[in-house]
């Protein structure tokens, strides 16, 4: 049970945390942070640098029984923050615009009532887990040869998705959060001057019939299987001068479908049709891939667990706006334990997430902390 002053308290640190964003692989401080909010709790054991600048705060019963990971992100992203809070960023050009220092916060919660009252067997995990943004934290935390001393039975996460009631939660079985993949393409040719420019060799051509081929790969419609969306985020040819005619472009589309076998199937049509277009045109092309998401997908049997913790505290849940198009890399934890991710309401009327306004708000943090003390209980007692 948190109290009053657990709630200033808990209020005051993730305003803290949101003044000092990191943004993905930079989470040093807010590592150090969270160490140091959690060690007075007297935890099992803390592992730092975990894939990364992960942190795992492990509350062990001593008694035999399943391990119970519960994730956060310790990552903002590279967005100025424009909001007048008093305590706005205090970094230019990063915040916490997706709520991660709110879901840091909510675990805190949870620590705090494990260290007042033990879990009768097993273990749980708090999971401080970085590089969410860009998708690469949950799969190196996996990677990391100390994650098989955790490695977990049960696995829960909170995200806050606006467009819900406050403390409203949706959640389901199954798909959740959509595969996607970001694929640069690079064109190489041969600069010329512009009033020359059969000297050279221009993908400016290329890059023209390219797009509307790659935005021929989505199927659009409700989210199924047979779901497709490629979408085109950035385009550059050349230098901006009316001197050059170009000699190279690059080509970012994110890719993006309802499974993980879908998403590696439409990265192989997109890059068989960079090929041939090149082919066509006598330029040289290379592949990159960034921003890479397994699809998140809901255990059952987890997800009622997660459902039997919300009617318990009589927090009102449903299915509402799920399963959604954008991603999130919990869905790696998922691949070896009973997982579940439910989105909770930040408000039907709140900013949405990766705006400059953007702020989490503190009423979800003991909402936030009782459910995933209430799952926690639910699976493994109290002492």
């Amino acid at each position: 049970m948190l109290t009053n002053s657990d709630l200033i308290e808990l209020t005051e640190f993730r305003r803290k945390l949101h003044t000092v964003p990191e943004v993905s692989g930079e989470e040093v401080e807010t590592a150090k942070l969270i160490v140091a909010a959690l060690e007075p709790l007297a935890p099992t054991k803390i592992m730092t640098d975990l894939g990364g600048h992960g942190v795992a705060v492990i509350f062990d019963s001593g008694t035999e029984g399943p391990t119970v990971l519960f994730r956060a992100e310790l990552d903002a992203l590279p967005i100025h923050e424009i909001t007048d809070i008093p305590w706005k960023s205090t970094i230019t050009g990063k915040g916490h615009m997706c709520g991660h220092d709110g879901h840091m916060t909510m675990l805190l919660a949870l620590g705090r009532q494990l260290s007042r009252t033990p879990v009768a067997h097993g273990r749980v995990v708090l999971m401080f887990q970085p590089a969410e943004e860009d998708g690469s934290g949950a799969c190196a935390v996996v990677a990391d040869p100390r994650y098989a001393e955790i490695r977990a039975d049960w696995a829960f996460a909170i995200h806050n998705e606006p467009g819900r009631p406050l403390g409203f939660v949706s959640t389901r079985p199954g798909l959740i959060n959509c595969a996607s993949q970001g694929l640069e393409i690079k064109l190489t040719g041969k600069t010329a001057h512009a009033a020359d420019p059969e000297d050279g060799i221009s993908p400016a051509r290329a890059v023209a019939e390219l797009i509307p081929q790659l935005d021929d790969l989505s199927t659009g419609g409700p989210i199924s299987d047979a779901f497709r969306l490629v979408t085109i985020t950035h385009v550059q040819i050349g230098e901006p001068s009316f001197g050059i005619a170009p000699g190279d472009a690059t080509v970012f589309a994110t890719l993006r479908t309802a499974n993980d076998p879908a998403k590696e199937s439409i990265a192989n049509d997109a890059r068989a049709l960079a090929k041939s277009v090149a082919e066509k045109y006598d330029l040289k092309v290379s592949f990159a891939v960034v921003d890479d998401f397994a699809a998140s997908i809901n255990d059952p049997e987890a997800t009622q667990v997660a459902r039997d913790a919300m009617n318990a505290l009589s927090i009102a849940n449903g299915e509402d706006g799920l399963p959604m198009r954008a991603s999130e890399d919990f869905g790696v934890f998922g691949w070896d334990a009973k997982a579940a991710m439910l989105c909770m309401g930040p408000g039907e009327n709140h900013a949405a997430l990766h705006n400059p306004d953007y702020d989490f708000p503190d009423d979800l943090i003991p909402i936030g902390g009782a459910l995933f003390n209430q799952i926690a209980r639910d699976l493994l007692g109290s002492a």
